[in-house]
């Protein structure tokens, strides 16, 4: 998990979100868009992890429960996807959303993009609580917080939420191309980690061809199946591991020869390199001394469970590329929607800039040499480094332009 946030403080989201409570008031609810807090344990979590903001909004028409927290837009407004989740609790809800948002910080900063760190959720289950209302009522709590936060699509939102949105709000990226975006992200994310997996092998075999080298990707959805597709072209030997049948068929028709494990034994396979590409958390004490490969290379977010799990991969002998360095290639896509020449969204020049994840991770892995440190510690300090100058730069003020 990134290393410790550098900005602290909490402030409320915009005025007409955020109502005044009353003396010694825990909990206020209004109707329409309005803000439901429990502030002990909201303004201690925030606190201690250095949060800008956090807000919350809750309409009783349609339904919508939704957090964003900001951590932090030292390098440009935050940029984060929406989860769209049945979240067990509250506090499950907001410990997420707080965690993603700080990783968009580090993700943002060590991928060289002018944004900041940010991340939503919405509380729910999407098959039974979606509906337009709540998707746009959503839409003007995003636009309540007046560009501080952009939006995306990500775990139970889809693109044509993000299309909804995009008719309330200017603040989302990932919209169709026929309305200006750059379209569904998981192709260049998973471009992004096939260019991962060329500095990998480098490192490990003096050359990035992955011909004959056995790669294990667990998670077929959408980034790991095209993930696949480009390791076949390659002439990698692929396994393939999901919870879902119907995602393992899909991949079997285009690749009959894959080979496929229970997804309990993905990460035990012997093999060359383990790619997670579902959810995260899967490198924990129990699961590293069961890894049998030389590198573990995935779009996963978050897929070291605890701080001193990036020790444990070096001393099991394991090269680990940090997750939100090898995963950044939807975000590098969905910048390039806000190129600063203000040119129109071109793929082919996206995927150039995402092809970079590459020369990322060789400095990383070069900074981890250097100071004797894991490449996941690596990759915070080459973050925060960046962060701190950039901060430090934006303090300058240019002189009063003169009146005409």
């Amino acid at each position: 998990m990134p290393g410790p946030a550098r900005r602290a403080g909490v402030t409320p989201g915009a005025d007409p979100l955020w109502p005044q409570a009353s003396p010694g008031e825990h909990r206020r609810r209004v109707p329409t868009l309005g803000v439901t807090m429990q502030a002990p344990s909201v303004f201690a979590h925030a606190e201690q992890e250095g949060f800008e903001q956090v807000a919350f909004c809750h309409h009783a028409p349609s339904g919508l429960r939704a957090i964003v927290a900001v951590h932090s837009t030292a390098l440009g407004p935050a940029v984060g996807g929406t989860r769209f989740l049945p979240y067990a609790t509250e506090a499950d809800a907001l410990a997420d959303v707080c965690r993603l948002a700080r990783g968009m910080t580090y993700k943002h900063a060590v991928s060289g993009l002018d944004a900041g760190g940010g991340k939503a959720v919405i509380i729910g289950d999407p098959a039974t609580t979606r509906s337009e209302a709540l998707i746009r009522a959503y839409a003007r709590f995003i636009d309540g917080l007046a560009g501080r936060y952009l939006t995306a699509e990500d775990v139970g939102t889809t693109q044509a939420d993000m299309d909804l949105i995009r008719r309330e709000t200017p603040y989302v990226t990932g919209v169709s191309e026929s309305l200006g975006g750059s379209g569904d992200p998981s192709p260049a994310t998973a471009w992004g980690v096939r260019c991962a997996l060329d500095a990998v092998a480098e490192r490990l075999w003096g050359t990035a061809d992955l011909g004959g080298r056995h790669v294990v990707v667990s998670g077929v959805g959408k980034v790991g199946s095209a993930l696949v597709d480009h390791l076949i072209e390659a002439g990698a030997r692929v396994t393939i591991a999901d919870v879902s049948p119907a995602a393992i068929a899909a991949v079997r028709v285009r690749h009959p020869d894959v080979t496929v494990v229970d997804p309990a034994e993905a990460h035990r396979t012997e093999c060359d390199v383990f790619s997670p590409c579902a959810l995260g958390g899967v490198l924990s004490g129990v699961t590293i001394p069961e890894l049998h490969c030389a590198a573990v290379c995935g779009s996963a977010n978050n897929q070291l469970t605890t701080s001193t799990d990036g020790q444990a991969i070096v001393d099991r002998g394991v090269l680990y590329a940090p997750d939100y360095v090898v995963n950044a290639g939807g975000v590098i896509n969905i910048a390039e929607e806000r190129h600063p020449s203000g040119a129109p969204y071109d793929r082919d020049r996206a995927h150039a800039r995402v092809a970079g994840i590459a020369d990322t991770l060789r400095t990383v892995l070069a900074r981890a040499d250097a100071d004797g440190i894991p490449p996941g510690e690596a990759a915070d300090r080459t973050a925060e480094d960046r962060l701190a100058a950039i901060s430090a730069v934006a303090r300058l003020r240019g002189s009063p332009r003169p009146s005409a």
